[in-house]
């Protein structure tokens, strides 16, 4: 089963799911067809769900038939498209640009890792992007955010991925 997220204005969306619709934010940079690195655009598309992160310090363990993996302080994911380890989760300290994985914030307290430019992964298309819990700010730098509750629903199910629409 498929969950859809449609576009519905600015960094605003809906999930489709289980009968629900529920909000949801997107990318500042909205969303793109043709999703590059660093524009902040939440990709269109059939996004699989891979696996679940979790800080085990401030949440409880997430219900749900994906892998699940405890983030650890040194936990990173590779977002410089110059370097092998381009879109793939990596060790901290690392030599290339990366994203820290374990946050100040609460936003991957609970994080889905969605299947994006990983089969093949292609320079510059875009790296990590998660389904995570919502930013202060109110908008994702591409990624898709729900409120814990609702991630938990969906993680829960038997929904294989998300797909990204713009209606």
């Amino acid at each position: 089963m498929c969950v859809i997220l449609r576009h519905i204005n600015g960094r605003s969306g809906v999930l489709l799911f289980d009968g629900n619709t529920v909000p949801a934010l997107i990318g500042a940079g909205g969303l793109r067809t043709d999703k590059m690195e660093g524009d902040q655009a939440t990709p269109t598309g059939f996004l699989p769900f891979r696996h679940v992160f979790y800080r085990a310090d401030r949440v409880e363990r997430p219900r749900t038939p994906l892998r699940i993996e405890a983030l650890s302080p040194d936990d990173g994911w590779c977002d410089d498209p110059s370097h092998g380890d381009y879109n793939r989760q990596i060790a901290l300290p690392h030599p290339a640009r990366h994203e820290r994985l374990w946050r100040d914030d609460h936003c991957y307290d609970l994080c889905v890792v969605l299947g994006w430019n990983d089969a093949p992964i292609v320079r510059n298309r875009g790296s990590a992007i998660f389904l995570h819990l919502p930013p202060r700010s109110g908008v994702t730098e591409g990624c898709i955010a729900l409120e814990e509750h609702l991630l938990r629903q969906l993680i829960a199910s038997d929904h294989s991925g998300i797909e990204v629409r713009i209606d």
